[in-house]
């Protein structure tokens, strides 16, 4: 057992008898990682990586230490309202991934599954339900969620609206992506601004909500910029970092930490060298603590990840210059709301622009919406010429996954791609 495998059983153990203990030792371990990101960064990743590092583990922080001044969110929530209201996004994603880095997702896991969450339910949610349940996450100032994507918030968000005694606030997108659908959800993001003034008792001006927006455009424009360098160029990264650019996008959307990110990725990917390996577009989340999946991306210089198709929506271009429409665009348009035909047509833009070589869809465990399409998604992109891959597992909960098959199909997929682009070089 490694220092974290032996810190991640102390946070478990102590959050079963005494959560206030447990969030101690959760924030003093995590606050020495923000100390060691500080001063001495992953010098194997470009600087945009060692930043966005640095910005979710300071946000971590917040949303644990000073939970008064923190949004409960699911990840699809509107960024920019909650930068705009100065508030801490407290996500249920986020928190999981963090708590499941640390080692300590088994105990909550456990607790969900005593309360009778059912096992099929997506691992995010669970291990965030635990947490929560174990009373080691404090209550936030607010909830806010959706209906968007992940049918986990239906269940997640009103069980803790009710047991944290907390005021809620619930976005209802409809499947129908059109002009009616956008202004139906503007309207409810105009309502949801009034509501942050309420739980917060400050005033969010409407140069505030405009400028967040605004950064939004500005964070999308140079994430499309450095897109198009992506066949040229191949910086090396890592799943873990690849998976900050997903909160980057989403949570932080609208800040200024998002645009500089954005600059920094863009500049980084200028200055990376022409790779001889393998290009892979990445669908949906990333399972950061696979070992054969880090095995084969991390820190690579022969097999790039050279977009994923969560963040690049997460980096929408908005196009209305009414700041809630925007925001509503963003949320109807998004990839996972409404029928699959999106998210293939996004994939198969990507693959284009980045000269993909294969493309390798995560159907994470729980994920229904996901796992049912795969298959249509898979055969869709192969009709494109995109040679695909659907790999079972679970994001946040590696216990849910064999290493040995996912390494042997890994393998054998690579081959393949290898095998593909010999033929034709010919």
């Amino acid at each position: 057992m490694n220092i974290i495998e032996k810190f991640g059983a102390m946070v478990g153990d102590a959050a079963l008898k005494d959560p206030e203990k447990a969030r101690r030792l959760l924030l003093t371990g995590y606050r020495l990682q923000e100390q060691r990101l500080r001063f001495f960064p992953d010098k194997e990743i470009p600087s945009s990586g060692q930043y966005a590092a640095l910005v979710v583990m300071k946000n971590m922080i917040q949303a644990l230490a000073k939970p008064d001044n923190a949004a409960m969110v699911s990840i699809f929530v509107p960024g920019e309202l909650v930068t705009a209201a100065g508030l801490t996004p407290y996500s249920v994603e986020a928190i999981s991934c963090f708590l499941a880095g640390t080692k300590c997702e088994q105990a909550f896991l456990r607790k969900t599954l005593e309360e009778g969450f059912p096992e099929t339910m997506c691992s995010y949610h669970r291990v965030f339900l635990g947490a929560a349940l174990t009373k080691i996450l404090p209550k936030p100032r607010c909830m806010i969620y959706t209906n968007l994507v992940c049918d986990g918030n239906m269940m997640t968000f009103p069980y803790l609206k009710q047991t944290c005694d907390r005021p809620g606030f619930y976005i209802d997108v409809p499947y129908e992506k059109n002009r009616e659908s956008v202004l139906y959800v503007a309207d409810q993001l105009r309502k949801l601004k009034s509501f942050l003034e309420d739980v917060t008792g400050r005033k969010i001006s409407e140069e505030a909500v405009r400028q967040s927006v605004l950064n939004s455009k500005k964070a999308a424009e140079n994430y499309r910029k450095q897109l198009e360098l992506r066949k040229d160029h191949d910086p090396v990264t890592s799943l873990t970092y690849e998976l900050y650019a997903i909160f980057m996008c989403h949570l932080l959307a609208g800040s200024e930490t998002a645009v500089r990110y954005t600059k920094l990725l863009l500049e980084d990917v200028k200055k990376a060298p022409k790779g001889e390996g393998l290009h892979i577009l990445w669908m949906h989340i990333m399972p950061f603590l696979q070992e054969p999946v880090k095995d084969v991306f991390n820190y690579s210089k022969t097999v790039h990840l050279s977009a994923c198709d969560f963040v690049a929506d997460g980096f929408r271009q908005m196009q209305s210059d009414d700041p809630y429409e925007a925001m509503a665009e963003k949320m109807v348009y998004c990839i996972y709301n409404g029928n699959v035909s999106q998210r293939i047509e996004l994939a198969k833009e990507l693959a284009k622009i980045t000269n993909a070589d294969g493309g390798i869809l995560f159907a994470h465990w729980g994920c229904k919406g996901t796992i049912g399409a795969s298959g249509l998604i898979k055969n869709s992109l192969e009709k494109a010429e995109l040679l695909t891959m659907v790999l079972d597992g679970d994001g946040c909960n590696p216990a849910n996954t064999s290493d040995g098959q996912v390494s042997t199909r890994l393998q054998a997929f690579l081959e393949m791609l290898e095998e593909n682009r010999e033929k034709k070089s010919l």
